[in-house]
């Protein structure tokens, strides 16, 4: 968990609290923490107060959007920081087209995770 600079914050279109996060998911908090500490989301400080926040677009239909926690392990073997993660995962790319978050979010992980795999090379 890091604190967030402001390039990449205004990549990332809206932000959830761990509270709304643990709604959503119909989980408790401690939960959240837990799934951040596990690697299945990613969670900065944001904010006057910095709290920890988690993209909106990691979430959907009561769950972790499919593909996402491969997608961080991946980034993450290829020595991404949370904020690198969060700036490739939210910045468009014309060969998905848009980004790979909107991707992951209309299910097309494994062209997301192809072009993570890359990365590595």
């Amino acid at each position: 968990m890091t604190e967030i600079d402001a390039k990449t914050d205004a990549l990332v279109p809206a932000w959830l609290t761990f509270p709304d996060v643990a709604e959503k998911l119909d989980l408790e908090v401690t939960r959240i923490r837990q799934l951040v500490k596990e690697g299945q989301l990613i969670a900065v400080r944001r904010g006057e107060r910095r709290t920890l926040q988690v993209p909106a677009d990691f979430i959907g239909a009561g769950r972790i959007v499919k593909g996402l926690p491969g997608t961080i392990t991946l980034l993450k073997d290829d020595g991404f920081t949370d904020e690198e993660m969060l700036e490739w995962l939210f910045t468009p790319d014309d060969t998905l087209p848009g980004t790979p978050a909107q991707a992951l979010r209309e299910n097309r992980g494994t062209e997301v995770k192809r072009r993570a795999q890359a990365l590595a090379v």
